[in-house]
């Protein structure tokens, strides 16, 4: 019996870690279905709606208060956007990239907050909210509105909630607004109150001080009601183009003329953590199709000037030629539209659609890849920046040099970002909040060239057709869950088969790094030697190329302590694995197959993947 019993439990556990071995991750997620109704008054550029709230509590914790973001209220004299811009404006920057006067402003904030009207402010005011009919408390922290719950919102359970609100649209000043530079009526983003994500790691209640959003899945049914001469377009699906026209109309159909003042705009979006819309009397639209089979319809709006048309569609070609490349590397886009739209300030991602401020290609790509690396997995931005940046802006890069067959390496410009950082002095942990750095170009760096280097990078430590499945396995198993940094690694682990927590720890969470040189070359018990020296304080696997006087050549790897395994070879140049070099030890010497008098040189890293600040040691060329 005892035997029986112990054949079942081994069968069972056996079971279970092959089911476990392929299951999806589990992780509970918040819920909220919104319903807006919006009136804009285009004369006053002011609004006032509804929001109705169906909010599922799909923790395990019983909450006992809710909040709200209220964006534009930071667009006001005083407000912690205004000081902490000017503050940070002080700053000198000594980078060859940075404006004319060398400041570490926000170009498009400035001290403009300071200056602006009463006529010119933004602000979003909630004048009640009901939770299951029954008033609540309110309190303003500028941005961020507190409710105390009259009764809590028990786990696994569902409320209702009715907001009555009223907003001020800003003149343009930073991503939302008014009038903008190209003369974009409204870019209405960050526009309504906005439930607060409430995660595994409680509420995240950031202040509007910079950047970076963070969100809920839910679904959106939004109504618009506007001046009838002007066309609406939004990240989502319209449901009543047939009565409003202006080219979302099913050809052939015959829009009936609108005998009063206003048109009602019916959006939806589902399964999306935000909802941003523009509106402009001038936009102009151009539809085009992908050429994958289930690939999404691309819109592309614009203010309607002559000289913008080839532009434009110069944009609306490239995206639907660069479709399949991202499909196939980065995985589907699962919406069944997406919309480049004129607006905002340079370009800013939202669910299925972006503002881009001018036709630019390369601005365009990098915010519909946003759609993967935020849109999709809602990555909370404030804590982790760089997988949102970092990973778009490496996604974006590919994308645009593989449909151009770009020759090269072409991470360049983000590993030339990155050194600029290392070499400045003033470089934070990747881990900061991004709020909380202490400069703008320190967050930009790391954000975008740091976090993009770490994708790169990763390829040379576990090879780049392993990093390939990472990222097709990351976009399967943790879109639509908010993953965080170890989600990743342990996606990247279990493909590699390496254990690699200390690449993560060392590049993301320290300041530290990576410098190897050439070190000497001998002759030992009748075998060439050579010897490698860690100079950096962050230890890596390492490549070396020796080539030959005859032209042969042979490619030396040695594998990191820390990683546990190898990465497979990668090219054609014979490669000779060597023992683990241990992370604590400086220098590491190697024998190679011939004699040293025959060597013509040595190189680290000849795929240039490794970020090593100091290039000039890394190869050794022997005269003639």
């Amino acid at each position: 019996m005892r035997k029986n019993l112990l054949k079942v439990l081994f069968l069972t556990s056996a079971i279970c870690q092959l089911t476990s071995a392929h299951a999806q991750p589990d992780r509970w997620q918040q819920r909220i279905k919104y319903t807006i109704n919006v009136a804009m008054d285009v004369a006053t550029n002011r609004f006032s709606g509804t929001e109705k709230l169906e909010y599922t509590n799909n923790s395990p914790d019983t909450l006992s208060r809710v909040f709200f973001h209220l964006y534009w209220n930071a667009f006001q004299p005083g407000s912690s956007m205004d000081v902490r811009s000017i503050e940070l404006g002080k700053t000198k920057i000594a980078e060859p990239r940075r404006g004319s006067d060398g400041l570490d402003w926000d170009a498009r904030v400035k001290d403009r907050i300071s200056k602006l009207n009463a006529d010119e402010i933004g602000y979003q005011r909630v004048k009640s909210i009901k939770i299951n009919g029954v008033e609540q408390k309110l309190k303003e922290h500028e941005t961020i509105l507190e409710v105390n719950l009259s009764k809590p919102i028990l786990p696994k359970s569902k409320v209702q909630m009715d907001v009555v609100f009223e907003a001020q649209v800003p003149v343009q000043i930073r991503r939302s607004g008014r009038d903008n530079a190209e003369g974009i009526r409204y870019s209405m983003s960050q526009w309504y109150p906005k439930l607060v994500e409430y995660d595994y790691q409680g509420w995240n209640a950031n202040p509007y001080i910079a950047r970076e959003f963070y969100g809920v899945w839910g679904d959106f049914d939004v109504n618009i009601t506007i001046d009838k001469t002007y066309m609406v377009t939004a990240g989502g699906d319209l449901q009543n183009g047939n009565e409003v026209g202006f080219g979302y109309e099913t050809p052939g159909t015959k829009v009936k003329p609108n005998t009063g003042n206003t048109h009602v705009w019916k959006w939806q979006a589902y399964n999306v953590h935000d909802f941003m819309w523009a509106a402009d009397p001038n936009y102009k639209m151009i539809t085009r199709t992908t050429t994958v089979k289930d690939g999404p319809l691309l819109r592309f709006v614009y203010k309607a000037v002559d000289s913008l048309e080839s532009r434009w569609q110069k944009v609306a070609d490239t995206a639907a030629l660069a479709y399949p490349i991202i499909a196939k590397t980065f995985g589907a886009y699962p919406y069944k539209t997406y919309t480049f739209v004129q607006g905002g300030d340079g370009g800013m991602e939202y669910p299925m659609a972006t503002l881009i401020k001018s036709a630019s290609v390369g601005t365009a790509l990098h915010e519909w890849m946003h759609s993967w690396y935020q849109m999709m997995m809602g990555t909370n931005e404030s804590l982790y920046p760089w997988m949102d940046e970092g990973f778009t802006d490496y996604s974006s890069t590919r994308a645009m040099a593989t449909l151009r067959n770009a020759p090269g390496f072409w991470f360049t410009s983000s590993y030339r970002g990155y050194f600029n950082l290392a070499k400045s002095g003033l470089e934070e942990p990747a881990s900061t909040h991004s709020d909380h750095y202490n400069t703008n170009y320190a967050y930009s760096s790391a954000a975008y060239s740091k976090g993009a280097v770490f994708i790169s990078q990763l390829g040379y430590i576990v090879s780049d057709s392993i990093r390939d499945k990472i990222l097709l396995a990351y976009y399967d198993q943790w879109r639509f869950k908010h993953p965080n940094p170890n989600d990743f690694i342990r996606v990247a682990e279990k493909l590699s088969g390496m254990e690699l927590d200390w690449y993560k720890e060392y590049w993301i969470n320290s300041t530290k790094q990576i410098d190897y040189a050439v070190g000497d070359i001998n002759t030992k018990d009748g075998k060439g030697t050579i010897t490698i020296k860690r100079v950096g304080k962050i230890p890596m696997p390492v490549d070396v190329l020796v080539t030959y006087k005859d032209g042969s050549q042979e490619l030396h790897y040695i594998p990191l302590s820390l990683m546990y395994g190898e990465k497979p070879a990668e090219g054609s140049v014979p490669r000779t694995v060597h023992a683990e070099w241990k992370w604590t030890h400086p220098e590491y010497a190697f024998e190679i197959s011939k004699n040293i008098g025959l060597i013509k040189s040595i190189e680290i890293d000849p795929s240039q993947r490794l970020a090593d600040v100091n290039k000039n040691n890394n190869k050794l060329v022997i005269p003639d």
